[in-house]
């Protein structure tokens, strides 16, 4: 018998050793993507431009990295705060910690090279060597032109510096140790010809991460079986929830009817010189889909974009949008 529990006790021991000696790896050894590229992005008008283009209305930087004015339908940008990062994204909605975007303006950038920041933004590793949880979609971001994240790097480069210190994120246990395994290094892709519909399309679907609010998700990663199927919860700061719609060609609950038109039409109405947001009251329907940035975007990219997804799989999922918040009712 004494044998037995001096073998067990040999093998509990090994066990340990062996969790304790991974647990020390993913502290110490990762991630590891590589050292950051080392080059200087040429600050041109063009390259600008397409970077603001992109920040503003295809991978929407500054819907996470500016605050958000929820009283607005949409949640349209407060004046005054591009880029200055600080908003909080915790438990409350979903997350295993409490995360916070960073200030992008050249004031919370500066001690970036240009290098380092591409690395941030296509792998969530930052000028230290620390994992980023995903909340900025930098595994979308890493499969796009090398072009156009410098364009947005450029871009964001020529904010103007608000001062604004943000706090640390910190992840709960046991995010806190699987973090440092979720980047993995870039794999970019040139950007498609915009004569090739579909493979354009998916390469926009892709920077726009449109998979990532339109898909169900499990301890905060995507149902790759559920994909664009719409159905991901939301909590409003109101207490509401609201769901992201069904983008699947499904007829009865997704966009399988709708017609190129139509479907162009539901993002420019918001481009309109004339709309203004309207004030949302308690308890009444609001969408966390930024439809001010996103209106933005050329009727080219809406069209490839529509095109792709009439390719998606159809998934029926009828999706209930809005449950307003029991404290109003």
């Amino acid at each position: 018998m004494k044998k037995i529990f001096k073998v067990l006790g040999y093998t509990l021991l090994i066990l340990i050793l062996v969790i304790a000696g991974s647990l020390i790896y993913i502290k110490t050894a990762l991630p590891n993507v590589g050292a950051a590229p080392v080059f200087k992005v040429e600050y041109s008008k063009e390259r600008i431009e397409r970077g603001r283009y992109l920040a503003n209305s295809v991978t929407v930087c500054m819907d996470c990295h500016s605050t958000r004015d929820w009283t607005k339908f949409a949640g349209p940008l407060t004046d005054g705060t591009l880029g200055k990062g600080g908003e909080r994204f915790d438990q409350k909605v979903g997350f295993p910690g409490v995360y916070y975007s960073k200030n992008i303006t050249p004031a919370g950038i500066s001690r970036y090279t240009d290098g380092e920041l591409f690395r941030l933004i296509t792998t969530g590793v930052t000028k230290e060597g620390r994992a980023m949880f995903p909340v900025m979609p930098y595994g979308h971001y890493g499969r796009m032109d090398p072009e156009d994240i410098k364009s947005i790097i450029a871009y964001i480069r020529m904010l103007s510096p608000i001062q604004n210190p943000v706090p640390e994120s910190v992840s709960d246990f046991p995010m806190n140790f699987i973090i440092n395994t979720i980047p993995t290094k870039a794999s970019p892709h040139k950007m498609p010809s915009i004569s090739d519909q579909l493979a354009y399309g998916a390469y926009m679907v892709n920077a726009s991460a449109c998979i990532e609010c339109h898909t169900q998700v499990n301890k905060g990663s995507i149902i790759p079986e559920l994909a664009f199927s719409g159905g991901r919860e939301f909590n409003m700061p109101n207490g509401s929830v609201v769901r992201s719609a069904n983008l699947t060609t499904d007829a009865g609950t997704g966009i399988g009817n709708w017609t190129e038109e139509a479907f162009i039409n539901r993002f420019r109405v918001y481009a309109d010189s004339a709309y203004k947001p309207h004030t949302v009251t308690a308890g009444e329907f609001n969408s966390i889909m930024p439809w001010n940035m996103y209106s933005k975007m050329t009727k080219e990219d809406l069209t490839a974009i529509y095109r792709y997804l009439k390719t998606v799989k159809p998934i029926k999922n009828k999706v209930e949008k809005f449950t307003p918040s029991q404290k109003v009712q």
